[in-house]
């Protein structure tokens, strides 16, 4: 799929109109430096490629808010988007050579609720749907894993870590399974079960932190011969009890008394076992909430304002990264702790039933509170009392550890099974990488004089992908131009193995690569990819061999910004 066009419309009148094309597509700022008066910043030529995002997904803060500071907006922005109900229509098409070609239109809007339109090719959607459908509409698949926005993740490159990193592409906290799943699928490999190892995983995690919790009382074998011991105990008070040379006019009223005993131990071994998981669930609920991060945002944006005069850009994910963070514990929280509105039910059924029973208990030792032998009937069943609410508890934590021993070892064959699937494959991720190198070698040396390379890492978490180059290390410039490199590569790879793939690339930042590399990529190799290349640029930082008005779409300036306001 190839950008047709993105249009901005404010109550019905079209604010702009912006027609791509193939090869190169300049944003222009067309800002001059006039004694330093004037920067070029917020004019709008980043905000295209936010809206781009925006239509295909993304939720669309950072059109109007700081993204350095996440509670500070553009106002003024954000009022002129909601009151005036601006919408963006993003048209896609299959062959931006062909005008009558298939073609995909994304239409959004800044409200909420029942105000709220976002729609795909007229049908009104949600998010979930909206990605859903791009996913099989542009690569044709339904498989779960990876999601439709980290497929695209390399094509929208505007934010920190992708104008960073080549191929780490997703957010912070993104699994080792998540990008499994995503580098193969960039191959071309597509394993159906790459949703289930993320579950998988998942599971295994939580089980294994049972068990953690387990082992804190004991271990099985010290529970398994505790019960041995309490079962011979309970044998011999039992038979204690039967032994006692009871009158005959006191054994219906003993023998009332021992059934409302035997259902009292009954219940409170059932009672202890509940209570036993219930507090399990509570512990591991306490230990996620120790994990959330509750830091003084406020104090911690301050602190940042100072050192950002010494370091740059220090953290500016922090926010995002912090919030984040907290919604994958409380995702977590809420896993573990489902069951637990059960639990607390049958909890307050048994105690009151329990309570009843302890009242009937006491009117029968009263009653025979005078009369011989219950002394000792008393403390035989105190004793037993004691011993199966041991055993009560023994025999849940013994439950436990069986029950998660079983799902861990379930868990291990299944992950086995998929690893295996995917092991399988190992032959054609080689030739595919070797497929890819052959472009992506070919642009970098074009681009530096060196070849960079993509190799696979394998490891006891999956498959990575690992991009390298013969010099070492790279600057930030350098970076940058591997980065276009890969895109670039990546497209001519995928169509020569048939892979469905975006054919536009968004890049921001350009001009931190060197003015060799962007003539160079500007007027030579983007021509030979079957792709668009759009950058949002400052006039004054393109080489002065470019041809400025051959690849402009846009040209805004301090006095002509993106919304005209």
């Amino acid at each position: 799929m190839f950008l047709k066009s993105l249009k901005i419309v404010n109550s019905g009148n079209i604010i702009r109109d912006i027609r791509f094309h193939k090869g190169i597509n300049l944003i222009i700022d067309e800002t001059k430096s006039v004694d330093r008066k004037e920067t070029g910043n917020n004019v709008g030529k980043t905000t295209v490629l936010r809206l781009i995002d925006y239509c295909l997904g993304s939720d669309g803060k950072n059109i109007y808010m700081d993204t350095e500071f996440k509670q500070k907006t553009n106002t003024d922005i954000e009022r002129f988007l909601t009151n005036n109900n601006v919408t963006i229509t993003l048209t896609l098409i299959k062959d931006i050579n062909e005008p009558h070609s298939d073609e995909i239109t994304i239409r959004r809007n800044f409200l909420k609720y029942k105000n709220k339109i976002l729609e795909i090719n007229g049908e009104q959607c949600n998010e979930k749907e909206l990605e859903k459908k791009l996913k099989e509409l542009i690569f044709n698949t339904t498989c779960e894993k990876p999601k439709f926005r980290q497929i695209i993740a390399k094509n929208i490159r505007y934010q920190k870590n992708r104008l960073e990193k080549t191929v780490k592409v997703l957010d912070h906290f993104a699994r080792n399974e998540e990008y499994e799943a995503l580098y193969l699928y960039w191959l071309g490999i597509e394993i159906d079960k790459n949703a289930r190892k993320h579950t998988l995983l998942r599971e295994k995690s939580i089980e294994e932190n049972l068990q953690k919790r387990l082992r804190k009382e004991k271990n099985k074998s010290q529970i398994e011969q505790s019960l041995i011991v309490l079962v011979r105990k309970i044998a011999e008070l039992e038979r204690k009890k039967d032994n006692l040379n009871i009158n005959t006019e006191y054994k219906k009223e003993i023998s009332e008394l021992n059934r409302t005993k035997a259902e009292i131990n009954r219940l409170s071994t059932v009672l202890s076992r509940l209570e036993f998981r219930k507090r399990l669930i509570e512990e591991s609920k306490e230990d996620l909430r120790k994990e959330r991060s509750d830091v003084d945002i406020k104090n911690i944006k301050a602190l940042y304002s100072e050192a950002k005069a010494l370091i740059p850009n220090i953290q500016k994910t922090f926010e995002d990264t912090l919030t984040f963070h907290n919604q994958m514990i409380e995702e977590r929280i809420k896993y573990i702790t489902k069951e637990l509105p059960e639990i607390e039910a049958e909890i307050s059924k048994i105690k009151r039933t329990l309570d009843e029973k302890l009242i009937i208990e006491k009117s029968l030792s009263e009653s025979l509170k005078k009369k011989e032998f219950v002394e000792d009937i008393n403390t035989i069943i105190k004793e037993l009392n004691d011993a199966y609410e041991k055993k009560g508890r023994y025999e849940e934590m013994k439950s436990l550890w069986e029950s998660t021993e079983s799902k861990l070892a379930e868990i291990e064959r299944e992950l086995e099974n998929i690893n295996s699937g995917i092991e399988s494959k190992e032959d054609i991720i080689k030739e595919r990488i070797k497929s890819f190198n052959k472009y992506f070698s070919d642009i970098s040396y074009r681009l530096y004089g060196e070849d960079f390379i993509l190799s696979d890492a394998k490891n006891d978490k999956g498959y990575e992908l690992v991009v390298s180059s013969i010099s070492g290390n790279l600057g930030t410039g350098k970076k940058k131009g591997q980065i276009a490199a890969f895109d670039l590569a990546y497209i001519q790879f995928a169509e020569a193995n048939d892979i469905e793939c975006l054919h536009f690339i968004l890049h921001d930042q350009i001009e931190n690569v060197h003015d060799h590399q962007i003539s160079n990529l500007l007027t030579e190799i983007v021509s030979n990819v079957n792709c668009q290349f759009i950058l949002p640029v400052l006039r004054d930082k393109l080489p002065d061999d470019i041809d400025v008005e051959k690849y402009k779409v846009l040209s805004l300036s301090q006095s002509e910004k993106l919304f005209r306001i």
